[in-house]
């Protein structure tokens, strides 16, 4: 739930979670450095062997018809667009809305109300554990100057401190300490207890159990940097407290975990002055709808628009707190994730689908959006055979921010005989295609983990020099003219697809020179997408759809 070091994820309990019994995609907040992080509402490892069983070798999937292709996507926003965007809290927060102002406009028709504070407990650890600074062990007396290690022995626990160890203890061992803390060797200083419980990994289980108040010390920072306006800090603080609070324990033994399975987690160590006062302004304060409290789920960046529960995570139930709401200053501190883009290889894509499509993979079909432009339900189309998909799971499978997204494929290749000599595509990087100053400057990376995100605005044109929409020089040499099939067979021709094709649409032709790129030609494209258009000269070219190229083909020369 943090932002790119704000919080992303959600609130409550399980911060990217309204029901434990079904796995949720997951949610990215921004965090203390600014980063966004991504919170996974099931381990990623499970989400990536799942897949429905399909299979994953791009060594057997198919490309579309004609040569090399650039497979485009254009999207806003990061995460899974429920609840509050963190970049719109910051961005409300600027021009001049209070906490309460915030968080009633993201879960609507709620209103605050009050708990007492209470115990929350919360795995840090499964593995191996060294403590420092606990004076007491299940009554027993201990040195806080000591490091004291724990095990797990035959279903007990044992201490161990300067070669020496203790009797064994039966589960759960429970250490406490002074108001400095307890600190897990590796991991951070912690307030509260620090209790422990064999691990069926044979290491042993580290929970800390802690006071609400300050387990909502320990969240905010690693949500949301501390830099960020008072106001979005105290609409952070309410969300994460009323996050812990909403849903059932994830175990009998913790109620949540510490990392993006729930929310962010970092104790005494995470915590800032400015955080804290968040955290003592709005103490105890929780969102309510009917009386009840609500998960707040919350993510990194809305795009300009929230979304419904029910159009991100089909099969739960509408929600009257959980709709989509304008986000009109989702743009604050120039979010680098309100609008982006990725250009891959056609043939990267069709990897990433396979098992999506039979057959050449020929593009996706959005077949209904939410209340926002997000995805709901999409067709990957093959020339053999289709299905439907989920917003959600194209997000995964693309590695792409958010379902807010966009797609446009572009194929070209040389057609010619010994005159022209065989067209040849430029070469690709890590499956991008090559197109001068436009690749995206995005770096895609293993799925939900570790985005760089660069802000990266669709350009007007793909690159320097002629935009898709110049007028071709007069004396350029190339030309328009014979049909498809004539074409195919042309000395010197370009022929390809594209999708989806629009009624009336065309493609430009650019080719480079000493300049950059500049449009030579155009050429209509037909209902199926199909296009050819004859050059007359040797040289580089490419073809330009809707703004984007397809990787450039060498003709003659």
């Amino acid at each position: 739930m943090a932002l790119p070091s704000l919080a992303l994820a959600s609130g409550g309990r399980s911060a990217l979670r309204s029901s434990r019994s079904a796995a949720r995609p997951a949610a990215e907040s921004v965090g203390r450095s600014g980063r966004v992080r991504a919170h996974a509402i099931v381990p990623a490892l499970a989400r990536a062997t799942a897949r429905d069983g399909r299979a994953r070798s791009a060594a057997a999937t198919t490309v579309a018809q004609f040569g090399q292709g650039t497979f485009e996507i254009r999207g806003g926003g990061f995460g899974h667009g429920i609840g509050m965007s963190q970049y719109g809290a910051m961005g409300f927060a600027q021009h001049g809305w209070n906490y309460q102002g915030i968080l009633a406009h993201y879960y609507q028709g709620t209103s605050l109300g009050h708990v007492p504070n209470s115990t929350v407990t919360v795995l840090l650890n499964d593995g191996a554990a060294t403590v420092n600074g606990a004076d007491d062990a299940n009554g027993h007396p201990l040195s806080p100057t000591k490091n004291f290690g724990v095990i797990a022995v035959n279903n007990k626990l044992e201490l161990i401190s300067d070669g020496r160890r203790s009797a064994p203890f039966t589960p759960p061992l429970r250490l406490t300490g002074t108001n400095a803390g307890l600190t897990l060797i590796g991991h951070g200083t912690y307030a509260g207890a620090l209790v422990f419980y064999p691990s069926p990994s044979g290491g042993v289980l580290t929970v800390n159990a802690v006071d609400l108040e300050d387990y909502v010390r320990g969240v905010i920072a690693e949500e949301m940097p501390s830099s960020w306006p008072e106001q979005a800090l105290e609409a952070q603080a309410v969300a994460a407290r009323t996050y812990v609070l909403a849903d059932a324990p994830v175990n009998p033994d913790y109620d949540v975990y510490s990392d993006t399975r729930s929310q962010m987690y970092g104790g005494i160590s995470a915590e800032t002055p400015a955080t804290n006062t968040a955290a003592e302004a709005t103490q105890g304060q929780v969102v309510e709808s009917a009386g009840q409290i609500v998960p707040t789920y919350f993510f990194a960046s809305s795009g300009g628009h929230t979304e419904s529960i029910q159009n991100v995570w089909l099969g739960v139930s509408p929600a009257p707190y959980l709709v989509g709401v304008p986000d009109p200053y989702d743009t604050a501190a120039d979010d680098p994730y309100y609008r982006w883009q990725d250009a891959l290889s056609l043939s990267t894509a069709a990897g990433d689908l396979a098992g999506l499509y039979q057959g050449a993979f020929k593009g996706i079909t959005i077949l209904a959006r939410g209340v926002s432009p997000r995805i709901v339900t999409a067709r990957v189309l093959g020339s053999l055979g289709s299905s439907t998909v989920s917003g959600s799971t194209l997000e995964s499978d693309l590695s792409t921010y958010s379902t807010w997204m966009s797609f446009t494929a572009v194929t070209a290749r040389a057609s010619g005989g010994s005159g022209a000599g065989r067209g040849r595509a430029t070469s690709t990087r890590n499956g991008r295609s090559s197109r001068g100053g436009t690749t995206s400057t995005r770096h895609r990376a293993t799925k939900r983990t570790g985005r760089s995100g660069t802000r990266h605005r669709p350009p007007a044109s793909p690159s320097g020099g002629a935009s898709a929409t110049s007028r071709p020089h007069p004396s350029s040499p190339t030309s328009g003219g014979a049909g498809i099939g004539a074409l195919a067979h042309s000395d010197r021709a370009l022929t390809g697809t594209v999708f989806p094709a629009t009624p009336g649409a065309s493609v430009t032709v650019e080719r480079r020179g000493v300049s950059g790129w500049s449009a030579v030609t155009r050429a209509s494209v037909t209902r199926s997408g199909s296009y050819a258009v004859r050059v007359f000269g040797p040289g580089l070219y490419r073809v330009v759809y809707h703004g984007v190229a397809a990787p450039a083909v060498r003709i003659g020369g």
